[in-house]
């Protein structure tokens, strides 16, 4: 190494502290650096594999491995790829800043994780290359990026600061060189170190070889779990997999496994997930299940599965297509079309069987619910399939309800599923937009994802019933004859409210509250529009509208004042106020409405 040219380094995201958790928290399970390095490297290979489909001079060679080399008489273990490499800034950036997710959070997760939990929490918050100053007390990386010339050697101790310089390899890959511990030598034995590939890494597809006696033997069986018999496969085997493939960390709330045969043939081996993973699946839309031909992997950007299955994970094996398919080919063939199908087919047929199971399906629901609700909103050929899956929280049943379960409980004359939707459930349950159809005896759903002000308009209806949303539901509930006319009123609130709302008029669907927001019939209801607001786009019509309880006592206080335009002025903005805030909206003007509440309060209308 060059010490003229040698670069020196600060680690960023407190390193020290960080280490610190990984080397003494994680002690009793030192073991898991080989696999997290191990898995790196395979990554490594499978994304030069991937680059290569469109640059076929990036390609690994036919017989690309990762090599384990243990030096007894050098006390250090080396742990080699024919991946992509990294650049001399690939390196920093990789290997020189710490857990993205937060040191404070990668502590507080390992407090309180169990002990069998807790090598997978290194993969969970992305510091798993760390792992090996478990073992080391300085580790070298020497790295030469596919397509350049240049390698690089990153060194540290671990001890917050890492050096920079150039280095030599041969290949592109990467080289990694721990100089262990004293009292982790165990891991020169090339027997242990073959039990620990076996243990974490025998579903890699790709050979791993440890190093014995100058040569180099077979470490892991290197067979694709998905082409193996079900039979054959452990629980274990399962879960290690699906950890590895998707970087999670818990086990998989449904495992697909099986082998389709006739004039389409693959195998597929795809995990619905048993929690969110780390990284929410909201920003991400595209289906990452990963595509090989005959073992070999392509790409995990085929859009196997449409972006409301994006949760599921897994790996589909076909030898229906040439090795070397192109990006453009993977958007044309109809091999893949038929298989998506099937894919789509299969995991649906899984939901389903599920879902009888209410407590089971629940698990599933919180995770996952709102993506399939986007399905319903944006796939007409599984919309009605899906609509059978969706599950509500209720204004009158405990736990959740299905359409179907709705339906079953509808009254006689009922022609309409209602709902509701807020961003609480709790909330919603004491709005008063729900205090006429519960006065009627009517259930809602109750509807808390921010998708929900959207997909009801797609689907329209189910079991031949409309759906429709409460706010919009003025006429359903039908007039009171009986009710107070207080039309005087009415036209002196829309003149004061005049640029505020589209319209004031007296309801029938109040018991409790004086005044309540709705929506034009013809138009977004109104969580529609709080979204669109927030989102800062404007729609039409924008302007809400007010109703009044023509039986609550301030209204008939108020309809008996109508000369005291200052009171009526005050009065309108106030209940336009409460009415929003009802909503969950604030006030247009929070330091004018409480300075109205005050006056109020302090005895403003006489007692």
């Amino acid at each position: 190494m060059n010490e003229t040219v040698l670069e020196k380094h600060s680690f960023g995201a407190e390193v020290g502290r960080l280490l610190d958790l990984v080397v003494h928290s994680l002690y009793s399970e030192r073991e898991i650096f080989l696999r997290e390095l191990v898995a790196n490297a395979a990554d490594a290979v499978d994304r030069r594999r991937f680059e290569a489909l469109t640059d076929t001079k990036l390609a690994p060679p036919a017989e690309a491995k990762i090599r384990i080399v243990p030096d007894k008489q050098a006390n250090s273990l080396l742990i080699a790829d024919d991946g992509i490499g990294m650049t001399r800034q690939e390196l920093i950036d990789n290997l020189g800043t710490i857990a993205r997710s937060g040191t404070r959070a990668f502590g507080q997760a390992l407090a309180s994780a169990n002990a069998e939990d807790r090598p997978s929490l290194i993969g969970q918050f992305g510091v798993g290359f760390y792992s090996a100053f478990m073992v080391a007390d300085r580790v070298e990386v020497t790295s030469r990026k596919a397509g350049s010339e240049e390698a690089f050697t990153w060194a540290s101790e671990g001890a917050g600061e890492f050096t920079l310089a150039p280095g030599e390899r041969e290949n592109p890959g990467t080289d990694i060189v721990l100089h262990l511990k004293s009292d982790a030598l165990e891991y020169l034995e090339p027997i242990r170190l073959e039990t620990v590939v076996r243990k974490w890494a025998d579903h890699i597809t790709l050979p791993i070889t440890v190093a014995r006696d100058g040569k180099d033997e077979a470490a892991n069986e290197g067979t694709a779990l998905w082409r193996k018999a079900k039979s054959d496969i452990t629980e274990q085997s399962y879960d290690e997999f699906y950890r590895h493939l998707g970087h999670m960390f818990d086990s998989p709330w449904a495992t697909l496994h099986w082998k389709a045969e006739g004039t389409l043939e693959y195998f597929s081996l795809l995990f619905i997930p048993g929690m969110k993973p780390f990284e929410a699946v909201e920003g991400e839309r595209d289906s990452r299940v990963r595509l090989h031909v005959r073992r070999m992997f392509i790409t995990d950007r085929a859009d196997l599965l449409p972006p409301w299955l994006r949760f599921v994970h897994g790996v589909v094996d076909t030898e229906d297509l040439p090795l070397n398919v192109s990006r453009e080919m993977l958007q044309t063939t109809p091999v893949l079309g038929r298989i998506r199908k099937a894919l789509i087919g299969r995991v649906m047929s899984e939901l389903k069987s599920r879902a009888k199971d209410n407590e089971d399906y629940a698990k599933f629901w919180e995770n996952f619910g709102a993506l399939l609700k986007e399905g319903v909103w944006e796939d007409s050929e599984h919309r009605t399939e899906l609509a059978g899956l969706l599950r509500f929280h209720s204004s009158t049943q405990e736990g959740l309800v299905s359409l179907a379960d709705y339906v079953s409980r509808m009254q006689p004359d009922q022609d309409t599923i209602y709902y509701l939707s807020g961003d609480n459930a709790d909330a919603l349950k004491t709005s008063p937009q729900l205090e006429g159809v519960r006065a009627k005896g009517i259930e809602v759903l109750l509807m808390t994802d921010p998708i929900d002000a959207f997909w009801p308009e797609r689907l329209d209806s189910f079991e031949d019933k409309k759906l429709r949303s409460v706010t919009q539901a003025a006429a359903d509930l039908g007039k009171d004859d009986d009710q107070p006319d207080i039309s005087p009123l009415l036209a002196v609130l829309k003149e004061a409210l005049s640029d505020d709302v589209s319209d004031v008029r007296s309801t029938a669907r109040l018991t409790d509250s004086a005044v309540v927001l709705a929506a034009d019939d013809r138009g977004p209801d109104l969580q529609m529009q709080r979204l669109m607001r927030r989102a800062g786009r404007a729609m039409m019509p924008s302007r809400p509208i007010l109703e009044v309880n023509p039986r609550h006592r301030l209204i008939e206080m108020l309809s008996g004042r109508l000369d005291d335009k200052e009171l009526i002025g005050e009065a309108a903005a106030t209940l336009l106020d409460l009415a929003r805030v009802q909503e969950g909206e604030p006030p247009r003007d929070a330091s004018a409405f409480a300075r109205r509440v005050t006056h109020l309060l302090a005895g403003r209308f006489g007692g």
